[in-house]
């Protein structure tokens, strides 16, 4: 299950557990925050009205507060002897999707490591047979 989501003025397509930068919420770190859904998929099932889809609750838990990478801003004009260098950081937050509706992010499984005795018992696998050398008739 998913949903397309609308926040900051951008749209998002987010699922449990999935983790997004996206515009300043006001917010403190850890806080659950609730989005705009616009759109919702669940299997076969599309609900693309946002009347309807906007019932759908899309919580998020708030991971971090935090400015983005330097975008530069560079204004010109030849012949004019006009130059302007200006940055920007736009100011972000790093949200983790805890649920969209009724589902929730399952935790990662752990993986269990190989045994080095089941590697011993599977089988070489089996090598091509040798062609047989074909004889040249001159």
């Amino acid at each position: 299950m998913y949903a397309i989501v609308k926040t900051g003025g951008k749209q998002y397509k987010v699922a449990p557990g999935d983790k997004l930068n996206i515009e300043k919420l006001d917010a403190a770190v850890g806080d659950k925050v609730e989005l705009e859904a616009i759109c919702v998929v669940d299997g076969a099932k599309v609900e693309a009205d946002p009347a309807k889809a906007a019932a759908t609750k899309v919580t998020a838990i708030i991971l971090e507060q935090f400015k983005g990478e330097k975008q530069l801003v560079f204004k010109f004009k030849k012949r004019k002897n006009y130059k302007k260098l200006r940055g920007h950081r736009q100011q972000l937050t790093r949200v983790q999707i805890e649920s969209v509706g009724s589902a929730k992010a399952e935790k990662p499984a752990v993986k269990k490591a190989a045994k080095k005795d089941d590697a011993e018992k599977k089988p070489a696998p089996a090598k091509a047979a040798d062609k047989p050398a074909s004889e040249d008739a001159e």
